[in-house]
């Protein structure tokens, strides 16, 4: 239960710092969760193609928001050309 909850905080953390690191002003309380959750799959992915790993508490919070960055970058790149 409280490996959820985490989660989501997390989530909530990354997302929020994305949206500013990118120059946004964030997404709201779900749209931050959502992009902080999609964000920490991505950097998950990009730490593992690099062979880094994330551990505990401040290694899955660097880990979701530098891919909330990536996904954000990414979304924004498509909707450019879309």
């Amino acid at each position: 239960m409280f490996g959820w909850l985490w989660f989501l905080i997390i989530g909530i953390i990354a997302g929020w710092l994305a949206g500013h690191i990118t120059r946004g002003k964030g997404f709201g309380l779900l749209g931050d969760m959502v992009m902080g959750v999609i964000g920490a799959f991505v950097g998950g992915f990009l730490f593992g193609l690099v062979g880094l790993s994330a551990h505990g508490l401040i290694g899955s919070l660097i880990a979701a928001t530098v891919g909330a960055v990536a996904f954000i970058f990414l979304l924004r790149y498509l909707k450019k050309f879309g």
